[in-house]
């Protein structure tokens, strides 16, 4: 079973930098895709990012031009580099994985992270 450990959040002044980093670890097949989502209060969860396994990326309208999603597939471990970071991008980040069943082709199953507080201040 996967488990997906976040860090990388904390506090950060308006126009700065954060960079998140997320890794699998446990016993399992493969991983497809792997993104992060966030949550603001009061809100849905929405995509930031995501890349898949070959490296294709897709970044939510709010992230793009300033938010830059990478991946190390030999260590399980996408990163999400914020840049020019502003009070609106405050909320939890989720670092999402889609794990490969290891009989069935095609069938994936959502892990999720615990979440990690990224809070920019105006």
């Amino acid at each position: 079973q996967v488990q997906l450990v976040e860090s990388g959040g904390g506090l950060v002044q308006a126009g700065g930098s954060l960079r998140l980093s997320c890794a699998a670890s446990g016993t399992f097949f493969s991983i497809d895709t792997m993104g992060w989502y966030r949550q603001a209060p009061g809100k849905q969860r929405e995509l930031v990012a995501t890349i898949t396994s070959g490296g294709r990326t897709n970044y939510a309208d709010s992230a793009k031009g300033r938010f830059s999603i990478s991946r190390d597939n030999t260590k399980n471990t996408v990163y999400l580099q914020m840049n020019t970071l502003k009070p609106e991008d405050t909320a939890v980040y989720y670092c999402y994985a889609a794990e490969r069943d290891r009989y069935y082709v095609g069938v994936k199953y959502d892990i999720w992270g615990q979440g990690t507080q990224v809070t920019v201040s105006s």
